[in-house]
């Protein structure tokens, strides 16, 4: 932001529930910068973590579901990807529930510091 000559609109950052990037995503909010969220299903490492299949059974959703509305309710842009049609639907079915707080915070605890991909701050371009 020092050396920028016009504030971003967007950061695409990793981000998941084992990457939960806080004092980023508050950061950007300050900046008026909107955060969209790079690998926000941790590339699929999260399809067994008991705490979301806990959550998700709550609200009869995966456990992908979940993590998706997670990031939606904390104001992060997400594109999941996928090539699978079925995938892409249930990607798609987040729109019909509302994480409550209590769920939102065992989600937010779930922060490990964890990068699936490269760290871009030791990244030899």
């Amino acid at each position: 932001m020092e050396t920028a000559a016009e504030i971003p609109a967007v950061n695409q950052v990793e981000l998941h529930p084992h990457l939960t990037q806080e004092e980023l995503r508050e950061y950007c909010e300050h900046q008026n910068v909107k955060v969209q969220a790079w690998s926000p299903i941790a590339r699929g490492r999260l399809v067994d973590e008991p705490t979301l299949n806990e959550i998700a059974a709550k609200y009869g959703k995966t456990a992908t579901q979940v993590t998706l509305r997670w990031h939606l309710q904390n104001n992060v842009l997400i594109i999941p990807k996928s090539v699978t049609p079925s995938r892409l639907r249930e990607n798609a079915d987040i729109f019909d529930f509302e994480l409550n707080q209590e769920d939102m915070e065992k989600i937010n605890a779930m922060n490990i510091n964890k990068r699936y991909g490269s760290d871009p701050d030791n990244f030899d371009f």
